[in-house]
């Protein structure tokens, strides 16, 4: 359905697609991996004949893309990362638009319809102009009106960015249906768990594939013995862990290293090491590598050193400066409300931020999160309740909390037709950085966001991963003691993902507050403290740990079969609530040591192997989901 040969595209003496070669099958779900500026969106663009190759060529469904584009434009489905939709136009619209541009029959419209507005939760947004969304929102309004005709080709690039775990669970399921009906898919995406569930996977880089193979292959590729470790002090462990005799590698996961070990040594001679270093182990057992494991190893090998290497400067190394402007509680807020009209964004919430803490603020899409930010900065007044932001009150002082605080925006915040080097000199003016110390803040800021080379740059040629580390950097040029970050990594690769969450924990150490927001699980991990929202209420507050602890009841079990779809089906059938992790299932019930054998019951009565059923500890996304679906 989908094939290449040498095709190539340049952009001046940048090639950012290089001699590709692919094969993808009838109903297969392929992914496209690697990290940002790999190429991965310039190939889905040559493939839905958007932009022409520079040498090559490509056939999608029969068809060349040099001489026959218009054809493939009917019998495809696109999602790019852009959105775009009629802002000016309803959520119903817009996807009646779409019904009409992919001539979807009036008779089929209906349930079609109330099966995506369901699985995005937009049912009762179905009125609201689609300009009103929020960003996860928007995404999903284009999920939605990209699936309204079945197509015989999908492309989707990076299409569950900004979207939170529980739509992104429900978007897998509709295109483990849409398999069913034999249409062929390529994805291409940041979440390494999503990839996990392809058929095959090519991981990209410099234009190039690097390996192509299923996951299972893939992860094998490593060769080595790796174990998993659940640690409370984890991030701190780190630099430890490297030193220790037997270990070849090691890679931070929220509250969980992955260990990479000589294959001659034994796991628990590793376990007694770390315990002999005062490192808490909770638990551990032996795992293949994931793919975010090979993903991290090859980029890495395969990278220049100027492009691994993260930069040394820490802050600007004006601590007690920072601490001076610091008040004991960075936020504060009591009943904070707001309202757009009869709907209820922010409902009564009470907020405590200290100072110097990672704060963590989860929810859905659509649950108040932006909104809060948006109060808490000054640019938005709340409908109801009081607080002090940095001492500052958010009614009465607004003005006062701009100029104290960084905020970093969902939407990418700078300007792209500027050079990276104009961006940061335009808002070092505007946080009025004093001229006698603007040029060592910019040269921090380009080595910070590794763009010393790049100054001269055009801001928006440059890859997800670079603009969001400008984008930090141009919102910490004034030094502010609290720092908001509102969805900060969505879409950007793992190892820039990694390096940022490096930038923001010295910055937390150097004493700045910062108030993220993300959906990436994982990350939840890394703050102090978490807040969940839900539908304008806070539902749920307390470390990582506190979470897992104190909101999760019943047992998680995770699941290894090679037939993860048929084995969510039937256990959904049987009431058994599952989903799906990369390649493994979890099960959420009540009592694992009933749930185990009716697991094995179940699916060996399907013919369906099962290698394991095991209980695990629960994770944050496991936490997340159930108190949304329960609350």
């Amino acid at each position: 359905m989908i094939k290449t040969s040498n095709l190539s595209r340049s952009f001046g003496e940048n090639i950012a697609v290089n001699d590709l070669n692919l094969n993808i099958h009838k109903g297969e779900l392929y992914g496209l991996v690697g990290p940002d500026g790999a190429g991965k969106s310039t190939t889905m663009r040559l493939l839905t004949a958007i932009m022409d190759p520079t040498s090559g060529d490509a056939w999608v469904s029969g068809h060349s893309i040099l001489t026959e584009g218009e054809l493939i434009k009917e019998k495809i489905g696109y999602m790019s990362q852009r959105f775009g939709l009629y802002e000016d136009l309803t959520v119903m619209e817009n996807i009646l638009f779409y019904a009409d541009l992919y001539e979807v029959p009036k008779k089929e419209r209906p349930p079609r319809i109330e099966r995506l507005l369901g699985f995005s939760n937009l049912t009762p947004f179905k009125d609201r102009l689609a300009g009103k969304l929020s960003g996860g929102m928007k995404q999903k309004l284009g999920l939605a009106c990209s699936l309204i005709h079945t197509p015989a080709v999908l492309f989707l690039d990076e299409p569950t960015n900004g979207v939170d775990p529980v739509s992104r669970r429900d978007f897998w399921k509709i295109l483990y249906e849409l398999l069913k009906e034999e249409v062929t898919i390529l994805v291409s995406t940041a979440y390494l768990d999503e990839a996990e569930r392809c058929s095959r996977i090519g991981l990209m880089h410099h234009g190039r594939i690097l390996i192509e193979d299923g996951p299972k292959n893939i992860r094998s590729s490593l060769h080595q013995p790796m174990i998993e470790v659940w640690s409370d002090n984890a991030r701190s462990s780190v630099a430890l862990v490297k030193n220790l005799g037997g270990v070849t590698g090691v890679s931070l996961y929220g509250d969980r290293l992955h260990i990479s070990v000589e294959k001659k040594v034994p796991a628990a001679e590793i376990i007694a090491n770390l315990k002999r270093l005062n490192i808490d182990v909770k638990d551990y057992r032996e795992i293949l590598p994931s793919l975010e494991d090979v993903f991290i190893s090859m980029v890495e090998r395969s990278r220049s050193s100027a492009e691994t290497s993260t930069s040394s400067v820490e802050s600007f190394g004006m601590r007690s400066e920072i601490e001076k402007k610091h008040t004991a509680t960075a936020v504060n807020v009591e009943g904070l409300t707001r309202t757009f009209g009869d709907f209820v964004a922010v409902d009564h919430i009470d907020l405590e931020v200290a100072k110097g803490e990672i704060f963590g603020f989860l929810g859905p899409n659509g649950a108040g999160k932006s909104t809060t930010i948006r109060m808490l900065c000054g640019l938005l007044l709340p409908s109801g309740g009081n607080g002090t932001v940095g001492g500052h009150d958010i009614i009465t002082q607004s003005e006062e909390i701009k100029q104290n605080i960084g905020y970093m925006s969902q939407k990418f915040s700078l300007y792209e037709d500027l050079t990276v080097e104009e961006n940061i000199n335009f808002f070092s003016g505007i946080y009025s950085v004093p001229e006698s110390k603007r040029e060592i803040r910019k040269e921090w800021a380009l080595e910070m966001a590794g763009l010393t080379e790049k100054r001269n740059t055009i801001t928006r040629t440059l890859p997800g991963g670079y603009k969001q580390r400008l984008a930090l950097g141009c919102a910490i040029l004034h030094e502010p003691p609290i720092l908001f970050l509102d969805e900060p990594t969505s879409g950007v690769d793992p190892i820039s993902r990694r390096n940022f969450w490096n930038m923001i924990h010295r910055m937390a150490k150097a004493g700045t507050t910062i108030f993220v927001t993300t959906h990436y699980m994982d990350e939840a991990d890394y703050c102090d403290r978490l807040a969940l929202i839900y539908r304008g209420k806070i539902i749920a507050e307390g470390t990582p740990n506190e979470l897992r602890r104190n909101y999760m009841i019943r047992d998680v079990l995770e699941i290894e079969t090679e037939s993860i779809v048929e084995a969510m089906e039937f256990l959904e059938q049987q009431g058994i609530e599952t989903a799906v992790f990369g390649s493994l299932l979890h099960a959420t019930v009540e009592d694992s040591k009933t749930a185990v054998p009716l697991i094995y019951k179940i699916l060996g009565g399907q013919n369906i192997t099962v290698r394991r059923v095991d209980k695990i500890v629960p994770s944050l996304e496991d936490v997340f989901v159930t108190l949304i679906e329960t609350s």
